[in-house]
C-alpha cells in the first residue's frame, strides 16, 4: 500500500489484486493501483481489485506454512520480508510499552499484534487547555488519527462525557488535534504527485453504531475530515478512508466531504445496508467477515465471497474486496478464500 508518510491500518498491509485473464500472473503494485482508482470513479476496471493481508503476527507464528501457501496465490498477495520482519515490525506491534507523540501509552501483550491505549496523557477538561499540539512534522496520519485520538487522549468514558457536554473543552480539544492533523496532513501531501492514492484510517465505529450518534458525529468531526481530505484532494491525490465498525449511516457523509472510497466492514455494517447505502453511489473495499474466517466451513467462506460479489457488483466499478487473516484461520479456510476471490474477481455479472 502507497503511502508517502502516511501510516494507514496500522501501517501493516500488503495490498494484491488480480490482473485480467492472468490467474497466476504475479501482482502488480502499479496496476492494482490503477484498478483501484477505476474502481473508485466508475471507470470500468478490467477486475475486482482485491487486497489482501495477514497480520505480523500470523507470519511470526505460522511463518513457513503461510510463505508456502503464499507461493501458490502470488497472483493474489506477495510474499512479505520474513528475514526482516521483526526488526521492520511497528513500535505499537511489540510486546511492551510505546508512547507516541501525544503523550498516549500503547501497552501490548503479544509480539505481532496492535497495541491498546492504557495511558491516557489528558485526563481532565483543565488538562486539554494546558496540551499542546506535538513538534514533529514527518507527514505520519496514522490508524486513528482524528475520532480515536480523542478518545486516546481522554480515555473513552471522559470522551463521551465531552461529547454529551458539548462545552469548550470538546471544541478545544478537537481543535488541537485537527490542527496537528491538517499540519501533517500539508507534509503527506507534498510528498505525493497527483493521481496517487492516500489511504488513511480511523475507526469511527462500535460493533452495532457510531458511539456518538450520527447528528454528533456530523457536527463535530465531519468538518474536520472535510478538511484533512480536502488538503489532498485539492492537490489531485486520490483520499481511500478506511474505517473498522457500524458506520453505513455516515458512508455518504464521508463520500461527501471527499473520500473517494470507503472500508466498511461486512458483519458491522450488514450487506443489506451496504448495497442500499453503496451500491451505484459510493465506491467501497468491502472488507469480508473476518469474524467468519475462523468457524465457517470452506463450503460457507465461498458462499460469502459469492454473495459478496453478486449482490455489490456492477460493470463501471465502484467495488473492491479485501481481507484480513490473523493466525487463527484454519488453512483450508484461507485456501477456500483465496479460490474464491480469485475466481469471482473476474466476475462480469
Amino acid at each position: 500500500m502507497t503511502q508517502t508518510g502516511v501510516n494507514t491500518q496500522a501501517g501493516n498491509r500488503l495490498c494484491m489484486a488480480g490482473r485480467e485473464n492472468s490467474m497466476y500472473k504475479k501482482f502488480d503494485p502499479v496496476y492494482h493501483q490503477e484498478l483501484m482508482k477505476k474502481a473508485m470513479t466508475y471507470d470500468y476496471p478490467e477486475v475486482i481489485p482485491v487486497s489482501c493481508g495477514f497480520l505480523p503476527a500470523a507470519w511470526m507464528k505460522r511463518g513457513k506454512e503461510l510463505a508456502e501457501l503464499v507461493s501458490e496465490y502470488q497472483d493474489i498477495m506477495l510474499l512479505p520480508d520474513l528475514e526482516h520482519l521483526e526488526e521492520n515490525l511497528s513500535a505499537r506491534y511489540r510486546c511492551g510499552e510505546w508512547v507516541d507523540e501525544w503523550g498516549c501509552v500503547f501497552s501490548n501483550v503479544e509480539h505481532g499484534m496492535d497495541g491498546i491505549v492504557t495511558g491516557h496523557p489528558v485526563p481532565t477538561q483543565d488538562d486539554i487547555f494546558k496540551l499542546e499540539i506535538p513538534k514533529n512534522r514527518d507527514g505520519s496520519l496514522p490508524h486513528g488519527f482524528m475520532y480515536l485520538r480523542l478518545l486516546d487522549l481522554r480515555g473513552f468514558e471522559e470522551a463521551m462525557i465531552d461529547f454529551a457536554e458539548e462545552g469548550e473543552a470538546l471544541e478545544t480539544l478537537l481543535d488541537k488535534v485537527l490542527q496537528y492533523n491538517l499540519i501533517q496532513a500539508e507534509v503527506a501531501a507534498a510528498k505525493m504527485k497527483p493521481g496517487d492514492i492516500v489511504y488513511l484510517g480511523d475507526d469511527l465505529g462500535m460493533q452495532n453504531g457510531l458511539a456518538i450518534g450520527a447528528a454528533k458525529w456530523r457536527k463535530y468531526l465531519k468538518p474536520c475530515f472535510a478538511q484533512i481530505y480536502k488538503v489532498f484532494r485539492d492537490k489531485g491525490i486520490y483520499v481511500y478512508m478506511h474505517t473498522d465498525g457500524c458506520i453505513h449511516e455516515i458512508i455518504p457523509d464521508l463520500y461527501e466531504v471527499g473520500a473517494n472510497m470507503v472500508n466498511p466492514q461486512f458483519r458491522a455494517n450488514g450487506l443489506d445496508r451496504l448495497e442500499q447505502v453503496c451500491k451505484g453511489k459510493i465506491p467501497i473495499n468491502l472488507d469480508l467477515d473476518r469474524q467468519m474466517f475462523p468457524f465457517a466451513k470452506p463450503a460457507q467462506i465461498r458462499e460469502h465471497v459469492r454473495e459478496c460479489v453478486q449482490r455489490m457488483y456492477l460493470p463501471q466499478g465502484g467495488l473492491a474486496l479485501n481481507i484480513e487473516l490473523n493466525y487463527e484461520i484454519p488453512k483450508e479456510n484461507i485456501v477456500a478464500l483465496f479460490d474464491a476471490v480469485r475466481e469471482y474477481r473476474e466476475y462480469k455479472g
